[in-house]
């Protein structure tokens, strides 16, 4: 595991410090690293998300109108009508 030096606030420790006072977590090192983990998974998901918009955006514009189209939406997933 490789070591790095940051330069962190006095109050970013502290509250770090807390949270592993309280039992949340076992050291600072392994809030950082869940800090670090979380921060990763949420630019996965958000540009997972940016692909399904884009995806969406290209696919162009549904003639249906919105009532149609939760009426076919209730009829595929639900075998209901109206």
């Amino acid at each position: 595991m490789s070591k790095l030096n940051l330069a962190i606030s006095d109050d970013d420790i502290g509250w770090a410090q807390s949270r592993v006072a309280a039992g949340e977590f076992e050291s600072i090192d392994a809030y950082f690293s869940q800090l670090a983990r979380r921060d990763r998974e949420e630019a996965e998901e958000a540009d997972w998300l940016q692909g399904a918009i884009d995806k969406g955006l290209a696919s162009g514009i549904d003639g249906r109108s919105s009532a149609q189209i939760f009426a076919d939406v209730r009829t595929k997933y639900l075998g209901q009508n109206g």
